[in-house]
């Protein structure tokens, strides 16, 4: 079969060279939209249910909130564990699903269960489901110092301004700040002048939970028109909270500040955050699962320099404390600078061998065009760029090549041989049978290396999740170069060696030369020794067995992305001052480490009024 395709490929040159310049172009398109990750898809279908419930202390929040609702999602088609956590007022419950699971349609499920559990837990507690995000999905986090603002104003900035521009970018699934003072209406009611007017805690609490809304009021039919009758009340100012009535007396409407204090206040913070030692406010950028990093981390640092110039004087949204599309752009350039590497070593050894450029040039074309052909498949079927595939091209790099060489040099060899003789045959009949020579070698070790990377693809869970994509990208990438090695390689060496061949037909490399010499050595004094070779073998390959089983284990290599997270275990039941505290020396003394170009910090809990 692999005859018929060289014959082939050689009877269609030009439609085998034009069909490589179409897969050079289409990789290249390919390869510039495929979705860039830092690793690979490793999310089980997660439905994540957040409920608040101010107020209640986590052993109510456990009993009256959490486990209504992992009572309720235990019997959900698919489900396979239910996790929660529990704290003050605050409900997170996890719901797990098949790997198989479509995670949109698991959503619905939970959705549909959700309306009959909220029977079930206290009035005005509302669970929401979070949004769909991966396991490595925080891919920055901005720090926005306060500057000469208050930290309500800093706090505002980051929810009114920043947080719903970065939200209209596609691919973005979720933008937390955390740190700053939320601001909210402070009423303080005055028992004594509530009871001198007859004024209750009822009334107030109602006519605030209609202050500053709309209303309607239907329309009325007038002159031939329709005219709609609204209340217009909606307004944030304080002087018309004061100016609220809440109430009747004697003497005429009772106002809300004749009966209590009324003025903006901070809410209770469950979070702080600061950059450099001060305090700020730090937002977390989440992405979609199937969203580019390297994209989305784009378009949201144009959107933060666009927002900077539009911020009163002192604060800026620029202070980026960690990038994950930093580590994925130094992956690529260790890949580019391992092919670059690759190819140059390739190029020194074939031209030391073959004392040809023309040889070496033919063997080194199938380099790119087997990378470029492994990222037309990955764009086909969907898959993306991360340390897992980078990994296994970096690993193949060194055998994209063995195939092309293995074929130019006996090609050429049998073309110098055929120069020399006094009736040389055609140059494509010479071509195809030394192709055909050295084919059954080449198929049994590319069929060997695949099935060494075969077992890749029946780990299960996480394991198989992470390194499936580094099976794939070798053995497609292996594929990719066998195929060129009999449809391309063949046509190239064509048009390049016949005519070069009879120049060389008596010469041969100096180091091949001595080469073969030291090889015939070898062989003459290794079969004059057989029991000792074999008994050197034997030792060294169960030292080289225990010494595997010595070598140190990790499940990931260690990754240097230029930063470092610092966790603190504290004491149960710490206040947030007395940890935001703690946290903020820490990160002055990590300041003075020389190294050290900036520091940020989140403490306490990313709730959603964090």
């Amino acid at each position: 079969m692999f005859d018929a395709i060289v014959a082939f490929s050689l009877r269609n040159r030009i439609l085998v060279l034009f069909a490589a310049v179409a897969l050079i172009a289409m990789g290249l398109f390919s390869a510039s939209r495929l979705p860039v990750d830092v690793l690979p898809n490793l999310n089980r279908p997660v439905v994540t249910i957040l409920t608040e419930s101010p107020g209640l202390a986590p052993p109510e929040v456990e009993t009256l909130v959490t486990r209504p609702i992992e009572t309720s999602m235990s019997g959900v088609p698919g489900v396979e564990r239910v996790r929660s956590v529990s704290g003050i007022g605050l409900s997170v419950v996890y719901v797990e699903f098949d790997w198989s699971e479509d995670v949109f349609r698991a959503r619905q499920q939970v959705a549909e269960r959700l309306t009959l559990v909220r029977e079930q837990i206290p009035p005005g507690t509302v669970p929401q489901m979070g949004p769909v995000t991966s396991i490595m999905g925080e891919i920055m986090l901005v720090a926005i110092p306060y500057g000469k603002a208050s930290p309500m104003e800093a706090r505002e900035i980051a929810d009114f301004q920043i947080r719903p521009r970065l939200l209209t970018i596609p691919g973005v699934a979720q933008v937390i700040p955390i740190g700053g003072e939320v601001r909210q209406y402070r009423v303080s009611p005055d028992p004594a002048a509530m009871a001198a007017l007859g004024i209750t805690l009822d009334q107030i609490d109602r006519q605030l939970r209609e202050f500053g809304t709309n209303s309607g009021g239907g329309f009325v039919d007038q002159f031939q028109k329709e005219y709609l009758i609204r209340g217009v009340a909606q307004t944030t100012r304080i002087e018309d909270l004061r100016a609220l009535v809440v109430g009747e007396s004697a003497n005429g409407p009772v106002r809300l500040s004749q009966v209590a204090s009324a003025d903006f206040a901070a809410g209770f913070r469950r979070g702080d955050a600061g950059y450099d030692g001060a305090p700020a406010v730090v937002i977390a950028v989440q992405k979609q699962p199937t969203a580019d990093t390297i994209a989305v981390t784009t378009q949201v640092e144009t959107a933060l320099k666009e927002i900077t110039a539009t911020l009163p004087d002192g604060i800026t949204a620029d202070k980026v404390q960690f990038r994950q599309a930093n580590f994925i752009e130094t992956s690529i350039g260790t890949l580019q600078k391992v092919l670059i590497e690759a190819a140059i070593v390739v190029a020194i050894v074939l031209f030391l061998f073959l004392l040809n450029t023309r040889t070496t040039a033919i063997s080194l074309i199938s380099l790119p065009i087997s990378i470029l052909i492994t990222a037309i498949v990955f764009s086909i079927f969907g898959l993306s760029i991360n340390t897992m595939t980078l990994g296994g091209l970096a690993i193949a790099i060194g055998e994209l090549v063995d195939d092309a060489v293995v074929d130019v040099e006996n090609v050429f060899r049998r073309l110098r041989e055929n120069a020399a003789l006094s009736e040389p045959q055609s140059s494509l009949v010479v071509i195809a049978q030394a192709s055909g020579e050295v084919r059954s070698g080449i198929v049994y070790a590319t069929a060997i290396i695949i099935l060494v990377f075969l077992p890749l693809f029946f780990l299960g869970g996480v394991e198989g999740r992470l390194f499936a994509p580094l099976g794939q990208a070798y053995i497609v990438s292996i594929l990719a170069s066998f195929v060129t090695a009999v449809t391309l390689t063949p046509v190239l060496c064509y048009y390049w060696l016949p005519k070069i061949a009879g120049l060389h037909a008596d010469r041969e490399s100096g180091l091949v030369t001595r080469l073969k010499h030291a090889n015939a050595w070898l062989l003459d004094w290794g079969f004059a020794r057989i029991r000792g070779v074999l008994i050197a073998a034997g030792v060294v390959s169960v030292l080289a067995i225990g010494g595997a089983f010595l070598l140190p284990r990790a499940f990931l290599p260690t990754f240097n992305e230029g930063s470092f997270v610092v966790g603190f275990q504290l004491e149960p039941g710490i206040s947030l001052e007395a940890s935001s505290q703690l946290a903020a020396t820490a990160e002055k003394l990590l300041l003075q480490i020389p190294q050290v170009e900036s520091v940020s910090r989140r403490t306490g809990s990313l709730s959603l009024a964090a």
